[in-house]
């Protein structure tokens, strides 16, 4: 398949790349499967955490991808970067860590819970909304159940997914006060805990607990890696549009 009418848009993936993180590993293969399969293609800068912070880190690219990878150098970085994504209307996921900070960032800069923390970069903090869960899910699959009318059920097609996950935090306060000012979880485990969130109105946010970066064999981009790129080449063209 010839890539001469692939649609192209620069995407920033937020963390701090290292070759011990299986997720990270497996993203150039995917970029590279969503040429291949889709004609897509996602012209990707890796911004470390510490750089994210900059006013214009992530500003001026089509999507935001804050990876997995915690803790990271910079937390704070990590929730400027999601807080320019969520503002601007940029297409933004979160995956793992980058589902655990996206909401910590909307708990602070939108709920007013500026004392929420994250038991991984603070232990000893007295408002923890990120805690450790009480059964770890590092290298672990578990099924997840997606709310119809959700853009989650939107993109991953079905009521039921089993999805794989490298992880041992999750939220666990303050979920009422988040999806009273706006964020909505639209997959849970089967015992009802949260897995997936998005925001609705935003052109495309969501974010995930489970790493969709670890699907299969890594040749087949997750249906929520292919739902970020569609999104991205979208607002390139809307740029595009804009600008002529």
């Amino acid at each position: 398949m010839t890539t001469n009418a692939a649609r192209t848009a620069r995407i920033a993936l937020v963390g701090d790349r290292s070759p011990n993180v299986v997720s990270h590993t497996r993203i150039p293969g995917l970029l590279d499967a969503l040429v291949e399969r889709d004609l897509l293609v996602l012209d990707a800068y890796w911004i470390p955490s510490e750089d994210a912070g900059d006013a214009d880190a992530v500003r001026g690219f089509d999507a935001v991808w804050v990876v997995p990878g915690s803790p990271y150098r910079s937390e704070a970085g990590v929730l400027a970067a999601i807080r320019t994504a969520r503002e601007a209307g940029i297409p933004f996921l979160g995956t793992c860590a980058g589902f655990q900070h996206a909401l910590l960032e909307y708990a602070r800069d939108v709920c007013g819970l500026t004392r929420a923390a994250h038991a991984e970069n603070d232990p000893d903090a007295d408002d923890l909304l990120i805690e450790p869960l009480a059964c770890s899910l590092v290298d672990h699959a578990g099924v997840v159940n997606v709310e119809p009318g959700s853009l989650a059920r939107s993109v991953i097609g079905s009521e039921r997914t089993v999805e794989r996950y490298f992880c041992a935090y999750g939220p666990a306060r303050h979920l009422d006060t988040l999806r009273a000012h706006g964020l909505r979880f639209s997959g849970h485990d089967e015992s009802g805990q949260v897995r997936i969130a998005e925001l609705p109105g935003h052109p495309f946010f969501l974010a995930t607990l489970f790493q969709p970066e670890l699907s299969g064999d890594g040749s087949r981009p997750h249906p929520v890696v292919r739902a970020l790129a569609r999104a991205a080449v979208e607002h390139a063209g809307r740029g595009a549009r804009q600008s002529s």
